[in-house]
């Protein structure tokens, strides 16, 4: 994996939140980073269903009406 660039940003948050995060000796940069991370990978989640939800939909019925090819092969 290469060198990750990193670029300094000014960002307003409440007050209160960097006083607890200070005393709690919480990094800043690495909770935003994680953050927002999982708020790409919902919205990703997100739309890919979104595009997806004609397939998924027919999948499913398809499956309902047919069942599963290893269903007769089930021994649980």
């Amino acid at each position: 994996m290469g060198k990750v660039v990193k670029r300094a940003v000014n960002l307003r948050i409440n007050e209160k939140l960097i006083d607890q995060a200070k005393a709690m000796n919480v990094n800043l940069s690495q909770t935003l980073e994680a953050s927002l991370v999982e708020v790409f990978r919902e919205k990703q989640r997100v739309a890919w269903l979104a595009e997806n939800n004609e397939a998924v939909q027919a999948y499913n019925q398809r499956i309902e009406k047919q069942g599963l090819f290893s269903d007769g092969l089930r021994q649980f």
